[in-house]
């Protein structure tokens, strides 16, 4: 009798531990966020020479990252990587938008934005190439929005930069960081947004 209790008792745990589990389920179609930086407010100039701000990406994810069209280094692997994202996520029809930002504003205007990004089939429905303010506020705008350094040394035609992707949510919040040279990494994001999706 004794012993038919404590089988009881056991299986009523186990029973518990299912339920309370299941309870939680929803919090399984989150991603654990690595960072949480509010985005500041922006009104910056794309490739079609068209005012985009933070509000016109409110109520959508969307990817960000860094580049500047004279690069001779990580920008064109970085920018092949954001096209095969826009891409995989048309083909998995997910809702999100991409965003690249240029940190050389003086020589990308939006003409020299678009021919860089045409070598890379860019959509530009849903993928903005965004000039159109100083070095000094690029520079500061990476810092205070997504942690990022971003420095122009003068007189030199390179710009260091860090090289991450970005998620950033509906609200306007950094919610996660990606290496953007690693094609792994697009892997990732692309299973971070089909679960925040969902």
């Amino acid at each position: 009798m004794f012993k038919h209790r404590k089988i009881i008792y056991g299986l009523s745990l186990i029973a518990i531990a299912i339920l309370l589990a299941g309870c939680n389920g929803s919090e399984a179609s989150e991603i654990d966020s690595e960072i949480n930086i509010d985005i500041e407010h922006f009104e910056y100039t794309n490739q079609d020479e068209e005012t985009v701000t933070l509000g016109d990406l409110e109520g959508t994810y969307w990817v960000a990252n860094f580049i500047f069209t004279n690069c001779n280094t990580v920008c064109p692997p970085m920018t092949s990587n954001m096209a095969n994202l826009q891409q995989e996520a048309e083909d998995r029809g997910l809702d999100v938008r991409f965003v690249s930002f240029s940190v050389d504003p003086e020589y990308d205007d939006p003409d020299t934005l678009k021919t860089f990004a045409n070598q890379f089939d860019a959509d530009y429905s849903n993928w903005d190439f965004l000039t159109g303010y100083s070095q000094k506020e690029i520079e500061s705008f990476a810092a205070s929005s997504f942690k990022l350094l971003v420095s122009k040394v003068d007189g030199h035609d390179q710009v260091s930069h860090g090289t991450s992707f970005f998620i950033v949510d509906p609200e306007g919040t950094a919610i996660n960081n990606y290496s953007g040279t690693s094609s792994e990494e697009m892997d990732q994001i692309i299973d971070d947004l089909n679960i925040l999706l969902d």
